[in-house]
């Protein structure tokens, strides 16, 4: 398949995915039993208000409108670029979301990186040392912490707060202006959180790398070097037969840490795109809940597409 034709065919996927997550996402918020006036008014207040502001309420909330006239008027905001205005927050949602997401990659690279680099080095050691006890322990780390829920190691690691050596919220330090946080600042806060992201993320890569490994090893170009007397199997064959694969894991991680800051943010009261979105969810704002949906459908499709690229590059 030539170049040309696989980006037209992913750019085709990628609008009848947008497509397909835009009207379940909306039929699935439409069908939600929160009341977005006593959610976000309080029953207490509505009880003393008079009609008239009652129905302007409704009108701005979007009550009584039927879904398909919502989810039509939205998507035609959305072909003119114009994601709508953000009801909680009362600004356009393309701007909250370039606010929160500020906070949120920095907790998503490192994230990322610290899974990727220690998730590679794990895999290999357990594969050098396949049944010994090295093995034994790395595999039985993978094993117990894919089936940890993140939500609870989130809560494991604030624990931390009586060793108070690292922040357990906010994405800054409270009263600094934004304008004096540094990147130290960033990182510093975003550790428990990347931490969490990280250590539920290196799993998978360590045991993907750790099987890709052995196959290396067990292969006859490999068992050939062994004969000619090589030493540097592992860094010389190993590791460069398995970077395809562990580039593609890689890219695929991204929606795995991404669906992960759902979670984790809002245990750390980090104030990122994953907290906004249950923000919006629990305050019925759907434009802004609908704009970080789709935001988070296009970085899952780029990771997708990153690995699929990523593979056809480093293995023609």
């Amino acid at each position: 398949m030539s170049r040309m034709k696989w980006l037209g065919r992913s750019l085709l996927h990628l609008i009848l995915l947008l497509l397909a997550v835009s009207l379940v996402s909306f039929l699935l918020v439409s069908m939600s039993p929160v009341d977005p006036l006593q959610t976000n008014v309080g029953q207490t207040a509505l009880g003393s208000m008079a009609p008239e502001q009652i129905e302007k309420l409704e009108a701005y909330w979007g009550v009584g409108v039927t879904v398909w006239k919502r989810f039509f008027s939205w998507i035609s905001g959305i072909c003119h670029g114009d994601f709508g205005i953000s009801l909680l927050y009362r600004r356009p949602v393309l701007e909250v979301i370039a606010e929160k997401a500020s906070a949120s990659v920095w907790l998503l690279l490192s994230a990322w990186l610290f899974s990727g680099i220690v998730g590679i080095f794990l895999g290999i050691a357990a594969a050098a040392k396949r049944g010994k006890w090295v093995d034994r322990l790395i595999t039985g780390y993978c094993i117990v912490i894919a089936g940890t829920p993140s939500f609870w190691l989130a809560l494991v690691l604030l624990f931390t707060v009586q060793l108070p050596i690292f922040p357990i919220g906010f994405s800054v330090p409270v009263g600094m202006a934004a304008d004096e946080v540094s990147l130290a600042d960033r990182l510093y806060h975003a550790f428990l959180p990347a931490c969490t992201l990280g250590l539920t993320g290196i799993s998978s890569i360590a045991m993907h790398t750790r099987e890709k490994v052995i196959e290396i090893l067990e292969s006859d170009y490999v068992l050939y070097a062994r004969a000619r007397g090589e030493r540097k199997i592992l860094l010389g064959h190993c590791l460069r037969g398995a970077m395809p694969s562990y580039l593609s894991i890689m890219a695929i991680a991204v929606p795995h840490i991404l669906g992960g800051t759902y979670v984790v943010e809002t245990v750390f009261s980090y104030p990122g795109l994953g907290q906004a979105a249950v923000t919006a969810g629990l305050g019925s704002d759907i434009p802004l809940l609908m704009g970080i949906t789709l935001i988070s459908a296009v970085l899952v499709f780029a990771g997708n597409a990153a690995a699929d690229g990523l593979y056809r590059l480093v293995d023609p």
